[in-house]
């Protein structure tokens, strides 16, 4: 699993982990109906992709049936964290605030999403003085 947390995924493979961390344990087949509804992929490209991903330690098999099932093996907290560690790093040079202020600044947020970052910053502050 070490292995997982250093592959970094490609934007197809992300594209199949976010339908298996959305869906659960699935087939091929059932992958590839979801794909199919947003992109053109044919079905031995999400076969292969899927196998490659296997290999990575992206997925893990369960071949116990004829049908293979694939789940997702790496979770999707930890790759959106690191992701998003690397984008902070890379495009805004090490600073967290320039990210949220630029997403902030153009994305219209919900009241709903503003309470939550206003709740957040307050918690991350109540921590920082205790």
């Amino acid at each position: 699993m070490s292995t997982a947390k250093q592959t970094k995924p490609t934007e197809s493979e992300l594209e199949i982990l976010g339908i298996l961390w959305d869906k659960g344990a699935s087939t091929v087949r059932e992958v590839h109906e979801i794909l199919e509804k947003t992109k053109d992929a044919g079905y031995t490209t999400t076969l292969k992709l899927m196998q490659i991903m296997h290999e990575k330690n992206l997925l893990r098999r369960d071949t116990t049936s004829k049908t293979h099932i694939y789940e997702a093996a790496i979770s999707q907290e930890s790759t959106q964290q690191q992701l998003l560690n690397k984008m902070i790093d890379t495009v805004f040079n090490g600073s967290a605030s320039q990210l949220v202020l630029q997403a902030l600044g153009n994305h219209r947020s919900s009241k709903e999403e503003l309470e939550k970052i206003k709740q957040y910053l307050n918690d991350i502050e109540n921590q920082q003085n205790k």
